[in-house]
């Protein structure tokens, strides 16, 4: 039997109002997996059918734009959950690519499993709901101030809400997440450590 209260997810779950006896049946639905640097979890085309909660190390997810440039369109570390959502619950092609940038352990479920718990625990359901409903908001403010920010703001942002990307992430895949490039992103850099 897994031991939930010191699990990792224990701490995933724990402000969800999700029961101990009820994690007791959701826990052994996960599975740990580790990925390698540079290990796709999934590549455009294919259909999702499993998500990861991250327990440690950092992934990005990033899509290519019809110049052939490679931009980053998300950035993953500890705890995040990482999902296309689309892709899953819609069994729609990806059109993003999900890799490893360290290696990474995750605690991976199924979509079988997924909705299983998700059809008969409301407490859980409503826990992925708000999941739902926090990546979308994150998002549209992100895709907002790609439009309405300077790009030192977005920087500033990102350092923080997420410092511990910025300290663990290469410039490169920060600066096209950002929509900028990784020269303006070091003229930032030096612009902040000067102030």
């Amino acid at each position: 039997m897994i031991e939930t209260k010191s699990h990792f997810l224990n701490e995933i779950f724990a402000s969800s109002g999700i029961t101990q006896s009820e994690l007791e049946n959701i826990i052994p639905k996960y599975k740990q997996v580790t990925f390698k640097k540079n290990d796709y979890l999934l590549q455009q085309g294919q259909v999702e059918k499993k998500y990861w909660f991250i327990e440690s190390g950092f992934i990005r997810s990033y899509i290519i734009d019809t110049e052939g440039n490679d931009i980053t369109f998300n950035l993953y570390g500890a705890k995040d959950v990482v999902i296309d959502y689309a892709s899953m619950f819609f069994f729609a092609p990806s059109k993003e690519n999900v890799q490893a940038l360290t290696e990474c352990t995750c605690w991976e479920i199924s979509y079988e499993d997924f909705q299983e718990m998700f059809n008969t625990i409301n407490s859980f359901r409503e826990q992925q709901r708000g999941l739902l409903v926090g990546s979308y908001f994150a998002l549209k403010e992100h895709s907002i101030s790609l439009i309405a920010n300077q790009a030192k703001e977005r920087y500033l942002h990102l350092l923080k809400e997420k410092p511990h990307i910025v300290q663990n992430v290469s410039l490169k895949h920060i600066a096209t997440f950002l929509g900028i490039t990784d020269t303006s992103l070091s003229r930032i850099r030096k612009e902040i450590a000067k102030e």
